[in-house]
């Protein structure tokens, strides 16, 4: 039987990359999917599409409660929803700051906040947090800080949540293929250096990550809770290339 049947799941980012792999998966897999996302795509018979922008807490509490009224319950939730706006510190912007740190972090805590009130029969929450939560970025300042924020906050739930039955994990990506970095992929040399800095020479594509997300949801990581899962190709073991030298 398929690990996620008549499970019922709430997945934010949902549209594209990441989330959109984790959608489908799920789906493969048996759960029914909310799909919570500013561009949520099209409903089918599996999936229930929800405007929503993360950083706004009525519009994730409306998201949260459309798995209830729609299923009865919610049993599992993917925070993968995240974007930044880079510059060099002395020159950010508080509202380019703003927007990432709300998306990043702001977006798990009000995701993380209603997703725990919806399972009460217990549940399994992954945030995506990202590498660059244990390495710093040229030029991401505000990225860094956000999601190395989202680990601490994502243990700090771990903690708190246990009692009810819910456990939280957090995924830390390396480079993934998606639109958020086509700008990476696009730049030949770039691509080189970041490629030279990844043992395994490559990105990921998105079902690479969402696969592991899944594995923390599932029964088979029923003792795992408070954890930080980094799925990088090895990256983190090596170095990050000098952004500098391409983003002036």
């Amino acid at each position: 039987m398929p690990r996620f049947t008549d499970k019922i799941a709430l997945v934010t980012g949902s549209g594209s990359g990441i989330g959109k792999a984790t959608v489908d998966q799920l789906i493969a897999e048996g759960a029914k999917v909310i799909g919570a996302d500013l561009n949520p795509g099209d409903a089918t018979e599996n999936y229930v599409p929800v405007i929503t922008d993360v950083t706004q807490e009525d519009q994730v509490q409306a998201a949260v409660q459309t798995a209830v009224d729609r299923f009865g319950s919610l049993d599992l939730a993917f925070n993968v929803a995240g974007a930044s706006k880079s510059a060099p510190i002395e020159e950010m912007s508080e509202g380019d700051w703003d927007f990432t740190v709300d998306l990043v972090l702001k977006g798990i805590f009000l995701s993380v906040k209603h997703e725990a009130r919806a399972m009460t029969g217990g549940g399994a929450i992954v945030n995506v947090a990202s590498l660059n939560a244990h390495v710093p970025m040229w030029f991401g300042a505000a990225y860094v800080a956000g999601k190395a924020g989202a680990e601490g906050f994502t243990k700090n739930a771990a903690l708190e949540l246990g009692g009810k039955g819910i456990r939280v994990n957090a995924i830390l990506p390396g480079l993934v293929s998606t639109p958020l970095t086509s700008a990476f992929s696009e730049n030949e040399a770039l691509s080189k250096e970041f490629e030279e800095s990844i043992v395994l020479s490559r990105p990921a594509a998105p079902e690479e990550i969402a696969k592991p997300m899944l594995f923390l949801a599932s029964d088979d990581a029923s003792y795992i809770t408070g954890t930080s899962l980094v799925v990088d190709g090895g990256w983190e073991i090596t170095g990050y290339p000098d952004l500098s030298k391409y983003m002036g």
